[in-house]
């Protein structure tokens, strides 16, 4: 019962960072998804210490170890667009190794960049 209260709580803070990033994005307009300014936003906050790894460990490693089953839907809707890869596959490729390679090669570059300092975060 603990345990599982523990993780409705952890559960519950992690959507309230999603909910308060979503709410920003929306009041200021941003052209960014709430989703990206949400991990940034709880990034910051476990950097600064306001969050600590422990208060949301287990729901964070509970959906991860899940998130197979959030891309069913899609791969399911896709089965409705073969002749739109069939027609334009290549562009579609293309795209998707452009779009992989790009964030692969920025990510490791920022994070290099943030661990310059013996693993401690720089903002």
């Amino acid at each position: 019962m603990r345990k599982a209260l523990r993780m409705l709580g952890q559960t519950a803070l992690l959507w309230g960072v999603y909910w308060v990033s979503n709410r920003f994005v929306t009041a200021a307009g941003l052209p960014v998804p709430g989703n990206v300014v949400g991990v940034l936003l709880l990034f910051t906050l476990l950097c600064l210490g306001v969050i600590r790894l422990e208060h949301v460990q287990e729901a964070a490693d509970f959906l991860l170890r899940h998130l197979v089953f959030f891309f069913i839907p899609i791969a399911v809707g896709l089965m409705n667009w073969g002749q739109v890869f069939q027609d334009h596959g290549l562009v579609l490729l293309a795209a998707i190794v452009v779009s992989s390679l790009l964030p692969f090669w920025a990510v490791g570059f920022i994070t290099q960049w943030l661990h310059r300092k013996d693993g401690e975060c720089e903002l």
